[in-house]
Parts: C-alpha cells; structure tokens; sequence
C-alpha cells in the first residue's frame, strides 16, 4: 500500500470540493477554483470533511498513480486555501527588477530590458530591487513561471551573477590563475 496515498486528506472549512463522472475534482476557496482530471482507474471517495484516493489493484500503473493523484488533490486544498509562492533572489552589479501595473520588468545585463507579465491567478510582488515573489493557488504555475524567471540569467558559477531562489546555493568555480613558470 502506498504510504502517501492511503492517508485520508482533511478538508478545511470554507473549501468546497466537487467530484463528477469522470474522475474531474473542482476545488473552490477564499484564493481561488482549480479543477483538475485524474486518471479513470484510481477512485476518488469524498466523505464531508475528507477525502479518501484508492486504488483497483498493485498493478504497477495504479500503485504509482495512487500516491501522485492523493499529492494533486492535497496540493488543491493547500493552493486555494494558503496559495504557494517562489522567492527569487537577483545577484548582480546593476541587476534589478520593479514592477510596472501588472507587469514585472528586470534589468540583468542585456541590452534590453526582460518583461514578465501578470497572468490570471498568479502575482508577481517585487518588495525589494534584488527580490521577486511568484505567488498564487497553483503549485505548477507558480514553479513554472518562477523556472522562467530565472531562465534568463541563471547562477553562474564564478561571480555568482544571475537569478537564483531565495536559499539556493550556488557551488562556485575559481577563475583562472594565470601562467606558470617552470
């Protein structure tokens, strides 16, 4: 039995979580509705406050099925209740990001400036000119637009120049040392 999927999920007063025919959750919260399908096979039980995921047989599809779909559904009421969020950090002489209405603009050694709109549900906090806050309901959203952010100007690893989440640490190299006379 799967020591993540056989755990019951408790869900928090104010979320609303709805199953139809097939095997579609819609989760609705003080931050927002997400829906999401999940695979026919892996039953889906809600009881009142909590949720029960099982699954047909040990078949090896159905056994890794069974503690991915439990982590989703988890991840749902998390999201619409407590929301997710990625903090980045820009290291960097003349590196800085600010934010323009809706719009995240970041200045990182180009020639031009790089331009990250605001979508929907997700919303891009700048408290500081070296720090950037994704937050919003949807875990993959979030780590997605965050993995996008810092695809611009990754870490690299002689300054320690680019974009990096807040904690990373970045394994530095020692630059060249010159030549050597023999």
């Amino acid at each position: 039995m799967s020591r993540i999927g056989k755990n019951p999920i408790a869900v928090p007063a104010g979320v609303q979580v709805t199953l139809d025919n097939e095997n579609t959750v819609t989760v609705k919260g003080p931050k927002g509705t997400l829906v999401q399908s999940f695979n026919p096979a892996i039953s889906i039980d809600i009881d009142g406050d909590t949720i029960q995921v099982t699954r047909p047989n040990d078949a090896k599809e159905n056994r890794s099925l069974h503690g991915l779909t439990r982590t989703l559904l988890n991840n749902m009421i998390v999201g619409v209740t407590e929301g997710f969020k990625k903090e980045l950090q820009i290291e960097g002489v003349g590196y800085r990001a600010q934010k323009q209405g809706n719009q995240l603009i970041m200045n990182l050694g180009f020639s031009h400036q790089i331009v990250f709109e605001e979508s929907g549900d997700l919303s891009i906090e700048v408290p500081a000119p070296n720090r950037v806050i994704v937050s919003g309901p949807n875990k993959q959203k979030v780590g997605q637009l965050a993995a996008e952010i810092r695809m611009k100007r990754p870490p690299e690893p002689y300054k320690g120049k680019g974009v990096r989440y807040a904690g990373e640490i970045v394994r530095r190299k020692e630059g060249k040392t010159g030549v050597k006379k023999a």
